[in-house]
């Protein structure tokens, strides 16, 4: 029992570095750059609250625990911003290489559930996984739009770029929610 409590203790210890991973999106009142945990908790807000866009074979207890974990590898490969330039191969393997080390810090049950959970989130293929992804992609555009433009403006983003890179995720998980937004981006970028 002790050493299965020290292991789930040095991940949660562990957890607690990515409060200092900072993004490149910006808070909705553009006061700072979001940091990885407030973002990950944010997100599951947002899958919690818009569970109704999700497809009926949608299980939003596994799309939070996706959303829960899905960033913790940025503790030690950083957050990539989806509008930069990123090598994805090369992201990806430092990724793994962190999923790795956090995930293996856990009691094995849970690193083999964890780490799978991770998977899913990243190949999209699932039900639960689409939807996780298009929650995941919908949240900085909300916040783009409420501050200003945000990591747009930071990262001369086109519409069609925001379309490639977000639109694609959000129209296949939860298209609902893509319709809503849709006029609300091309009024954005048509101003711009």
């Amino acid at each position: 029992m002790t050493a299965r409590l020290d292991r789930q203790i040095a991940f949660l210890s562990e957890a607690d570095r990515l409060k200092s991973v900072l993004r490149a999106s910006r808070l909705h009142d553009a006061s700072r750059f979001e940091n990885s945990a407030e973002h990950s908790w944010h997100v599951m807000l947002y899958a919690l609250v818009l569970a109704d866009q999700a497809g009926p074979e949608v299980h939003i207890d596994r799309v939070l625990k996706m959303l829960l974990l899905h960033d913790l590898v940025e503790i030690d490969a950083g957050d990539n911003p989806i509008h930069g330039a990123v090598d994805h191969a090369a992201m990806a393997e430092a990724e793994a290489a962190a999923a790795d080390r956090i995930f293996g810090l856990l009691p094995p049950d849970q690193e083999a559930a964890f780490r799978a959970l991770w998977e899913e989130f990243e190949t999209a293929q699932t039900p639960d996984a689409i939807f996780a992804k298009s929650i995941d992609r919908v949240q900085t555009p909300i916040g783009n739009l409420e501050n200003g433009g945000g990591s747009w403006i930071d990262y001369s983003v086109s519409f069609t770029q925001l379309d490639a890179r977000v639109g694609v995720p959000i129209r296949r998980g939860a298209p609902g929610l893509w319709d809503w937004l849709l006029p609300k981006l091309e009024s954005f970028f048509t101003k711009s």
